[in-house]
């Protein structure tokens, strides 16, 4: 592939200005500089720099943000700013997309990527893809509450029976909220805080810690991200 041919690929501009980077020696290439757009490379372990910023070569993009509150998981966001704007401009032009949205006041684990069959098999019901996720709520969470969510609630506006697939009591927390920690494997519209209001409870709190596989790294701090390495961390094969 041709050493522009990458820079395109992977977001870095139009292929006109690909060329013009090259040339201009803002590129280098695993580790020598580079001013031919038209040299051949394999791409596959290929590392390039464009203005002393490095960069694997990822034929799809897959990462991992460790979204804050206060951010719309929406290109066209309306009353937030949008957890795109966290991201480097070569990965917006990718247009990268999440895969299942959080709310603007949900924080913790959210996966982008461009590769949409990925998206669809970690999105679909029926790959019961499971995620975790952290909750504060208002009122101490009995036991018979737990197991209403495990057996299945009803919620206002949705003839459906919903259940968690697990749930569990945490006890009263510092902030004087009380945890619970919930797996679901589908993705409903406000599907936690329905369930929650359901059996008389209300989320106060709420965080995503685990996605298929994959679980939030301890050391990756809100509005933080890093490249993931392929789909197989996200479900078993």
């Amino acid at each position: 592939m041709k050493l522009s041919q990458i820079l395109f690929t992977q977001g870095f501009g139009p292929r006109r200005e690909c060329e013009g980077l090259i040339a201009s020696g803002h590129v280098t290439l695993n580790g020598t500089p580079q001013n031919d757009p038209f040299f051949d490379v394999d791409p596959v372990g290929a590392v390039f720099t464009v203005r002393g910023a490095a960069w694997p070569y990822r034929e799809k993009a897959l990462i991992l943000l460790n979204k804050p509150a206060g951010y719309e998981c929406s290109q066209k966001p309306k009353h937030h700013p949008s957890v795109y704007s966290l991201l480097p401009p070569p990965l917006r032009r990718r247009d990268v997309q999440a895969v299942g949205r959080l709310d603007e006041d949900t924080t913790g684990l959210l996966l982008l990527t461009d590769d949409g069959t990925l998206i669809h098999k970690l999105t679909s019901p029926k790959h019961h893809v499971p995620k975790v996720y952290e909750i504060g709520c208002k009122h101490p969470v009995t036991e018979d509450q737990v197991q209403r969510l495990i057996k299945g609630v009803t919620l206002i506006d949705d003839p459906v029976t919903v259940r968690a697939a697990a749930a569990e009591a945490l006890g009263e927390q510092a902030d004087g909220l009380f945890g619970l920690r919930m797996t679901l494997t589908e993705g409903k519209y406000h599907q936690v805080k329905r369930m929650l209001a359901a059996v008389s409870n209300r989320v106060e709190t709420l965080g995503r810690s685990r996605f298929g596989e994959l679980t939030l790294p301890a050391d990756l701090a809100p509005g933080q991200w890093r490249w993931l390495d392929g789909p197989q961390v996200l479900y078993p094969a």
